[in-house]
Order: C-alpha cells, then sequence, then structure tokens
C-alpha cells in the first residue's frame, strides 16, 4: 500500500493511492482511523478495510495531481536520527567507521509536507545544509527486539530530508555544538511524500537514494552502502528506548552533503531541494 495524507481544504484526510487517484479512506470506510498514525496503532481488521477500499472500483477518489500532500505522519511520537551511517559519506569525510548507531533526535516540530518551504532565521544559523534520508516507521510497539525479528516491526518507508544547521551543529558559533538544536529548527524535517508499506520493498538495503538541488544531483548512492541495515538499527534503537506506532527512524545520509563540499554549498532562498528513493517517489521542498 501506498498511503497518504492530503489536504481537504484546511483540514486533512488519510487516504491511499491507486494509480493516479487517493483513495479518499474517510469517506470508503468511515469507521477507519482518519489519521495514518491512528491506522498504525489500529487492529489488523483496520488494515483489511483499506485493502477493500483499494480493490473497489467504486471508493471515492480525488486526482492525485490536483491535490496538496502532507507529510504521511505530521507529528511522529519520536524521530530518532543516525549520523554517519554511509561508508561513502564516512569516506568524504574522513571519518572512522562508528562501531555502534550514532543517534541523536529530531523534534516533531520540525515535520513538514512536501511543498511545504523550508525556513530559517539568520540570526540563528548561516549555513543550512541538505540530508537525503531513507525513512524507516515503525508499526507495532518494539522492546529490545532482536535483529531478526526486528523486520517485523516495520510498517514501510519513506523519504526525509535532515535538514541541518551546520554551524549550530559543529559550534562555529558561540554558544559550543548543539546537535538537536542544530536539526530541530522549524520546517528542518520534510517527510514523504507517502508512506510505502514494508511488503512493497523487497530489500530496504538496496535502493537508490539521491538529493537534487535545483534539479542538479548533489547526492547518489544507494542503501547497500549503510553501515547499520534496517534491521540492525530498529533493534538497536529498541534496546535504548520503547519504540512506538509511528515513531520514525532517519537513517542517515549519502555523501555529496553541502558542508563537505569546497567551498561549502548551502541552502538559500529560491532553492529547490528534492529526495528522491527508487519505489518511494521524490519529496521536493522550496527553500525560503
Amino acid at each position: 500500500m501506498r498511503l497518504v495524507t492530503f489536504y481537504d481544504g484546511d483540514t486533512t484526510r488519510l487516504g491511499a493511492l491507486r494509480d493516479d487517484r487517493i483513495i479518499d479512506l474517510a469517506a470508503a470506510a468511515p469507521s477507519l482511523p482518519t489519521t495514518l498514525l491512528g491506522l498504525l496503532q489500529s487492529e489488523a481488521t483496520e488494515w483489511r478495510k483499506v485493502g477493500a477500499a483499494l480493490t473497489n472500483p467504486d471508493a471515492p477518489s480525488v486526482p492525485l495531481a490536483a491535490t496538496r500532500l502532507a507529510a504521511p505522519i505530521p507529528r511522529p511520537p519520536k524521530i530518532m536520527a543516525i549520523g554517519l551511517n554511509y561508508r561513502d559519506h564516512a569516506a568524504e569525510t574522513g571519518a572512522t567507521l562508528p562501531q555502534r548507531p550514532i543517534v541523536f533526535a529530531k523534534y516533531p516540530t520540525s515535520v513538514i509536507g512536501p511543498g511545504d518551504a523550508i525556513t530559517w532565521s539568520t540570526d540563528i544559523t548561516e549555513q543550512v545544509d541538505y540530508e537525503a534520508e531513507l525513512c524507516v516507521v515503525i508499526g507495532r510497539p518494539a522492546r529490545q527486539v532482536s535483529v531478526e525479528a526486528a523486520m517485523g516491526y516495520v510498517a514501510g518507508y519513506m523519504c526525509g530530508n535532515d535538514v541541518s544547521a551546520r554551524d549550530v551543529q559543529s559550534g562555529h558559533r558561540s554558544d559550543g555544538g548543539q546537535w538537536v538544536r542544530g536539526k530541530s529548527q522549524d520546517t528542518f524535517c520534510p517527510l514523504g511524500p507517502m508512506l510505502v508499506t514494508r511488503d512493497e520493498v523487497a530489500d530496504p538495503g538496496a535502493l537508490g537514494i539521491r538529493c537534487l538541488l535545483n534539479g542538479q544531483p548533489v547526492q547518489e548512492s544507494t542503501t547497500s552502502n549503510l553501515i547499520f541495515d534496517v534491521p540492525s538499527l530498529v533493534s538497536f534503537l529498541s534496546h535504548n528506548f520503547t519504540l512506538e506506532p509511528g515513531d520514525v527512524i532517519m537513517t542517515g545520509t549519502p555523501p555529496g552533503v553541502g558542508a563537505a563540499r569546497k567551498p561549502p554549498l548551502w541552502l538559500k532562498p529560491g532553492d529547490t531541494v528534492a529526495i528522491e528513493i527508487d519505489g518511494l517517489g521524490r519529496l521536493e521542498n522550496p527553500v525560503r
């Protein structure tokens, strides 16, 4: 399934993609939860209703091209992000490969959806960077799960952009290195355009991933270069925190980030940044 959150006027609705149309799940099955987070928290019977709506040719729908999408989960319970998790990214920075995942947090208030603008105050940062990321969405509570069992707790995947204030993160400003503050500014976590359920992705460790800035590729790799793969991350994190339905794991970024370029390449007003992952769609945001 390819699940979306879409706007209907000033409100949002839960939908499922079928070809070039969005099935309006609230209209097709009024007893369904009204949000994707609610669906993730529900029982298997609710998921069967979604399947029935997708196979019903008369299910109410709207054209995808005429619809504005929100982030699939506008306010995830938790956003856990992994630093330095691509071998080729570690090589470009000259860093030693980590022995365990490097974990930091992004606050849910940083989330925006496709087409929403990335913004910031120059009083806080003047070095804003892009980071293409494969995002894993948790489907059921997980605590101390094994690597072998970890995939059973994954609901699906989506594109993400770990927008980063590098001067705040690195401590170039006078207040020292502040990862969470540098990563969690409002608008610094674009997610979308859809949640693709686990059954539709044969191998999350074999997906092409890229970032395009104003139409030009600036990052390009494959998730086969992940140091810690999806099952390893789910297991590791679940031994540190209880994972809940709707939690998002941002799995790290490949090489080509602006901070590693000479000279550095920072986002600026008027730019457009797009994240593409094979089979997961394109997440595009303007910069203002």
